[in-house]
């Protein structure tokens, strides 16, 4: 199902949801969706930071959800963004402590590094958990 809610105004939210599996190039798919609502939203400036951190929370689905079936959501509110992308599965994604030369497992470390904020959250019924961050700009008014 794919959801968008607008007019986009300052003092109105803007969201788009999706569910499905996701595969190799979904990261691709998404993140230029969101660059969209971003460029619409006049937050341009958090661009990069919040297609790297989906690109990463996507990635984990691919490895470590079965299925690969997620929901993905992006919130445009006055002032930021925050992107949500919801599995069934009830491992808690881990940021990586190990190997530095480990070719990957830093998802969520870069994704830690680049968003102002990040979290998981449990469903209560225990099937699953929603991964998030949000990216607010640095100036004013974002762009």
């Amino acid at each position: 199902m794919n959801h968008v809610t607008g007019p986009l105004t300052t003092d109105v939210e803007s969201e788009y949801r999706a569910e499905f599996a996701v595969g190799e190039h979904s990261a691709r798919h998404l993140r230029r969706i969101l660059r969209l609502y971003l460029i619409g939203a006049g937050l341009l400036e958090v661009a990069d930071a919040a297609e790297l951190a989906l690109t990463e929370l996507v990635a984990n689905v691919v490895r470590h959800v079965p299925g690969r079936r997620c929901r993905t959501c992006f919130l445009i509110r006055p002032g930021g963004v925050r992107v949500e992308v919801a599995d069934s599965c009830p491992r808690l994604p881990v940021p990586a402590t190990g190997d530095a030369l480990a070719e990957g497992g830093r998802g969520l470390l870069l994704a830690d590094a680049v968003t102002d904020r990040w979290g998981v959250d449990l469903r209560p019924d225990g099937r699953g958990k929603t991964v998030w961050f949000e990216c607010l700009p640095k100036t004013p008014g974002g762009g």
